[in-house]
């Protein structure tokens, strides 16, 4: 079964790319020279290519043949209404909506992007030992503790001092949590939970680092959400992910810099002239 969501996705760009079609092609598909047509809409053949391309994508790379009699017949059913649809879009004028007409550039700009990324990375697959060194630097990287606490999030920092005042005189950090903090782990006693730093704003991270098990924050700590007094719970030592486990992602962060590093000379080869905006 197909998911709803990417086959609307999908439905929707196959509609995208039939209105970018010059009026008057003969049929639908950029592979549709010399392919027989699967279905005709209105006088507009759509292409078996066009038709297997699209069943490839909507069915997370299965071909037409794996597919039972239905679910080919169900995907053919939803690129002709595609058809139908980018039909009307022609007719209404849209496909020279200005904000059309960007949209489908960009979605140009994206696709042969990617385009030129496969076909660059293509022999380019990081060797083992890249993937080790890589994982080192990450590993390094990461922080080493994960911290457990408690906030309460208040507008102003007199009325967060008062908190402390407060908490200072023997009050319940939960408590007072619940009842004045405006932040929505408020019904939790202000608990955030484990966490690291790096997934903090600034400020707040700074906080909790200078703070041991068991105390809170003496002076407001002030982010753009508002004025937190924090409390830490507790610390426990981060266990860094296997090697295997993220093996994939540091493939990704490989070639992504691989090709930004391409990108970054095509950009140095090029003639660029900017206007003052």
């Amino acid at each position: 079964m197909n998911k709803p969501g990417l086959l609307l996705m999908s439905v929707i760009a196959a509609a995208a790319l039939a209105a970018c079609q010059p009026k008057g092609a003969s049929s639908t598909g950029a592979a549709a020279s010399g392919s027989p047509s699967v279905a005709v809409v209105d006088g507009v053949p759509i292409s078996r290519d066009f038709y297997d391309f699209y069943v490839m994508r909507v069915s997370g790379g299965r071909a037409p043949s794996d597919l039972t009699a239905d679910q080919r017949s169900r995907d053919l059913d939803s690129l002709i209404r595609a058809q139908i649809v980018a039909e009307e879009a022609e007719k209404e004028g849209l496909a020279k909506d200005p904000d059309t007409v960007n949209l489908l550039a960009l979605s140009r700009l994206s696709i042969l992007e990617q385009a030129v990324s496969t076909q660059y990375l293509k022999d380019r697959k990081p060797t083992e030992e890249q993937l080790r060194t890589e994982y080192e630097t990450q590993v390094s990287n990461m922080p080493h503790l994960e911290y457990h606490a408690r906030h309460i999030l208040v507008a102003t920092e007199p009325f967060a001092q008062r908190i402390i005042d407060q908490l200072d005189h023997g009050a319940n950090f939960a408590d007072l949590a619940k009842q004045e903090s405006m932040d929505s782990s408020k019904s939790n006693g202000g608990d955030l939970g484990w966490f690291t730093t790096d997934n903090m704003v600034k400020p707040f991270a700074d906080a909790v680092m200078a703070l041991k098990p068991g105390e809170y924050t003496h002076t407001p700590v002030h982010t753009q959400y508002g004025w937190h007094i924090i409390q830490l719970e507790e610390t426990r030592p981060l266990t860094p992910p296997t090697y295997d486990s993220v093996q994939q992602r540091l493939v990704q962060i490989i070639e992504s810099r691989e090709f930004t590093s391409y990108v970054d000379g095509l950009v140095k080869n090029a003639k660029i002239q900017k206007s003052k905006l």
